[in-house]
C-alpha cells in the first residue's frame, strides 16, 4: 500500500509540473495576444480615418507580439488552439485584409501572414463588417465612387466562406461567421440599392427642374 501511495504521489507531482509549465506559458503569451488585439483595433480605426501608414505600423506591432506568443505556445502543444491566440491571429487577419482591400493592394494569404487558416477565414469574414462601415461612411458623404466595388468584394468574400463545408472543429466555427457575413451583405445591398434609387430620383428631379427653368426663360 505504501508503494502504491508513493507511486500515485509521483504521478501527481509529474502532472502538476506539466500543468505548471503550461500555465506559465499561458500567462506569458496571454498579455501579448491581448496587446496584439489592441494594436489590430487601432489599425482598423486608422484605416477608417484613412491614416494608412499608421494602420500598417499598428499591424507590424501586432505581428511581432503574435510571433512572440507563438514561440511561447509552441513549447506547449496543447495551447496552440487556445481561443486568445486564435483571436489575436483572427484580428490580425482582419486588419491586414481590410487594409489591402481599402488601399487596393494584393490581399495577403495565410502563408503571407503566417497564421492559421481557420483564424484567417474568420478574420476575412469580419472584414465585411469593416467594408460595410467604410461603404456607409462614403454614402453619408455623398461619395458613391467605391460603393459598388466594395459590395462586390463583400460578395466575393461570402462566396469563398460558403464553400468551406468542413466541421466547425476544423474551421473554428466558420459557419457562424458565414451566417453573420450573409446578414451584413443583405443589409448592405439593401442600403446601397436605396441610395442609388434616391440618387437617380434626385438626378431626374434636377433635370426636370432645369427643363422647367429653361422653358420659363424661353431657352
Amino acid at each position: 500500500m505504501e508503494n502504491l501511495t508513493r507511486r500515485l504521489d509521483d504521478i501527481a507531482e509529474s502532472i502538476r509540473a506539466s500543468f505548471r509549465e503550461k500555465d506559465a506559458a499561458r500567462e506569458k503569451a496571454l498579455p501579448g495576444c491581448r496587446e496584439a488585439i489592441r494594436h489590430c483595433s487601432e489599425s482598423i480605426r486608422a484605416i477608417h480615418r484613412q491614416e494608412f501608414d499608421n494602420a500598417h505600423d499598428s499591424l507590424k506591432k501586432a505581428k511581432l507580439l503574435i510571433d512572440e506568443a507563438e514561440i511561447t505556445i509552441d513549447a506547449c502543444e496543447e495551447l496552440s488552439n487556445t481561443a486568445f491566440f486564435r483571436d489575436a491571429q483572427k484580428e490580425y487577419a482582419e486588419g491586414s485584409i481590410t487594409l489591402a482591400i481599402i488601399t487596393g493592394t494584393e490581399i495577403p494569404t495565410p502563408e503571407d501572414l503566417k497564421i492559421d487558416s481557420a483564424a484567417y477565414l474568420n478574420g476575412m469574414g469580419e472584414v465585411t463588417g469593416e467594408l460595410r462601415r467604410y461603404l456607409l461612411d462614403g454614402l453619408r458623404r455623398g461619395d458613391m465612387s467605391r460603393a459598388e466595388g466594395l459590395l462586390s468584394v463583400m460578395d466575393a468574400i461570402y462566396e469563398v466562406l460558403v464553400t468551406m463545408d468542413f466541421p466547425d472543429a476544423i474551421t473554428g466555427n466558420l459557419r457562424r461567421t458565414t451566417d453573420m457575413v450573409r446578414g451584413i451583405l443583405e443589409k448592405t445591398r439593401s442600403d446601397l440599392t436605396l441610395s442609388l434609387q434616391q440618387k437617380r430620383l434626385e438626378e431626374k428631379l434636377g433635370a426636370f427642374q432645369d427643363s422647367i427653368g429653361k422653358n420659363n426663360t424661353g431657352g
